[in-house]
């Protein structure tokens, strides 16, 4: 049956209230069904079945629908069209392209499409008689973006390729090959909402890194692991998604805007089109998939946007490639939750969501992962989601369930934020259980060891902040006035990065590890020279811009300017006893 194709019963609608329609039972018709309400064929889900009445919930406003108008079972739940044209491609919740629509989506669209011109040129990797098997690939996709897609045999197929087709420039939907007497074509299609098969589930054990420093040194991401970033309102969770969108070393990246004002989408959506990608030199955007749900959209269609981005990663991981999937927010997707539960008549539990809010967002985060793929090769997909808990109140349920199921947790500090440190990771309420997989060791240079030290420093400075202001730093112990000085070098030289600069907006590896060495070398130098008798004074007065301003005057990978400043202020230091003395 063609996807396309309404395949179910007809029927006819009974009551319409609001996005929920019941309609009809005459047979035939399966919980999480997609339904066509209505001349237009207004998408729907079945979300309920009773005594001769079939409840359904529609994707889109309902506005003319009335009791009497047909209604249609596609036969088959929602399902995302998956094949070229999804890279670099802006879509809804139901995977519908939103580029070149106009001011509104036309009512009853398709709701399995892909984008753009998803045209590209086939190139076999199979022979005639060959035997193949499930996942394995049997020829590529090769379009005018980065990344080359591979034509998959479906899950649950095996046997002998009957017919392959030649080389050649191909429609998006064309059948390419036939193996045991189906026929694979470059686009095909998957529920939602059900997770893609895999051969294993391995271990993740390679960072991903994103360029922001106080994440790639303190709390490291493993790729295939999940991470949460909770923060009130005016903490930088957007910003510092958008940063990690921008620059982290993944194949894909699939955005998922889910309940967001409809500005910051709009933001997202230009600056991705502008960058440029440092691996290829061309547009970011091209290895880009954004499902933009924003807060006007309807609830249900906000609710399957998290579920159709996922489906979209797992497709582009089967092919063996690192996907990071970045939703924005976790928390209208369990509002979208709530108001669904309490129109469907659900029990309610903490603060009106439904008791099986936890399950669904363990759902969510358990399809993340490090794979071994149908085909025997390697893929992953990291899930990072943003929390915004009412009033800044992590206690609340959507944050409290997320914080069991993710591996890291990348809590965003308002006091930070509104000293203008950015990211305002707060490193006193953030973890990375991934931290301890990530490292090999403890050894000179490695990241677990400036791991450790920088934590410890930070730790120290957090814990004679209060006395600080209570007594007055000239009344601390010489040691512990470094202590405070140490924590403000970490903070102000390492930690804290300028997103609008070009310089600084990314740091590699080597940067992070040569600001790292550099600010620990000096707080070191700084511990000698009060331990061998001199005064702090002349230390905490020391001009420590040069080392300060390390991370703007570097550029993104120049770890030879930070070494630089940093011989420099230890050569500043050096003079400081003479000078006492």
């Amino acid at each position: 049956m063609d996807a396309l194709s309404p395949g179910g019963p007809s029927s006819h609608v009974l009551r319409v209230t609001g996005p929920l329609v019941e309609i009809e039972y005459t047979g035939g018709i399966a919980m999480h069904d997609l339904v066509l309400l209505g001349e237009a064929g207004l998408p729907g889900e079945v979300v309920g079945i009773e005594a001769g009445v079939v409840t359904v919930q529609a994707y889109e406003y309902t506005g003319g629908l009335a009791p009497g108008h047909p209604a249609r079972g596609a036969g088959h739940p929602l399902c995302a069209r998956l094949g070229p044209g999804l890279l670099g491609g802006i879509f809804d919740g139901l995977l519908r392209p939103l580029t070149g629509i106009g001011d509104r989506i036309r009512p009853g669209a398709a709701v399995e499409t892909t984008g753009r011109e998803g045209d590209g040129r086939f190139v076999p990797c199979v022979c005639p008689g060959q035997r193949v098997g499930e996942g394995e690939a049997v020829g590529e996709v090769r379009t005018a973006g980065p990344v080359t897609l591979r034509v998959l045999v479906p899950p649950g197929l095996t046997g002998e390729v009957e017919w392959i087709a030649p080389a050649g420039d191909r429609e998006r939907d064309a059948v390419v090959a036939v193996v045991a007497g189906t026929e694979i074509a470059m686009t095909g299609s998957w529920p939602v909402r059900r997770p893609r098969p895999v051969r294993a589930r391995r271990i993740p054990r390679h960072p991903l890194t994103t360029g922001q420093r106080v994440v790639d040194l303190l709390f490291p991401v493993a790729r295939g692991s999940t991470a949460a970033v909770p923060g009130g309102f005016g903490t930088g969770k957007t910003m510092l998604l958008q940063q990690i969108a921008k620059w982290c070393d993944a194949d894909v990246i699939v955005y998922i805007g889910c309940g967001e004002r409809g500005n910051e989408m709009a933001d997202v959506i230009d600056e991705l089109s502008e960058l440029e990608d440092p691996r290829t030199g061309g547009r970011l955007a091209d290895r880009t998939v954004t499902v933009a749900n924003t807060s006007d959209m309807p609830m249900m269609a906000r609710e399957a946007g998290v579920h159709t981005g996922m489906t979209v990663a797992e497709y582009f991981r089967d092919m063996g490639l690192d996907v990071v999937v970045i939703a924005d927010s976790t928390s209208r997707w369990a509002e979208a939750l709530r108001e669904f539960a309490s129109r469907s008549g659900e029990l309610p539990a903490e603060e009106g969501y439904p008791a099986r809010l936890a399950s669904s967002i363990a759902a969510f985060y358990e399809r993340a992962g490090a794979v071994t793929t149908l085909g025997g090769g390697q893929g992953s997909v990291t899930v990072i989601g943003a929390v915004s808990p009412p009033g800044g109140d992590t206690a609340e349920p959507v944050t409290a369930h997320t914080e069991r199921f993710v591996r890291c947790l990348w809590a965003l500090d308002r006091d930070l934020a509104y000293a203008r440190h950015y990211p305002a990771v707060s490193w006193a309420g953030s973890f990375s259980r991934d931290a301890a997989v990530l490292s090999e060791g403890p050894t000179a240079g490695d990241p677990s060891d400036h791991r450790r030290r920088v934590g410890a420093l930070l730790a120290e400075a957090d814990r004679l902040g209060p006395l600080v202001d209570l007594v007055g730093i000239t009344a601390l112990p010489a040691q512990e006035r470094m202590s405070v000085l140490a924590g403000r070098l970490v903070r102000e030289g390492l930690l804290q990065q300028n997103a609008l600069s070009a310089r600084d907006a990314y740091s590699s590896p080597e940067k992070t590890a040569a600001l790292a060495e550099a600010v620990l070398a000096v707080t070191d130098r700084c511990r000698e020279i009060v331990a061998a008798g001199g005064s702090p004074e002349p230390v905490e007065q020391t001009d420590f811009g040069p080392l300060l301003r390390a991370r703007e005057a570097a550029g993104p990978h120049d770890a030879a300017e930070v070494a630089s400043r940093r011989d420099e202020m230890l050569q500043a230091l050096d003079a400081l006893p003479k000078a006492a003395s």
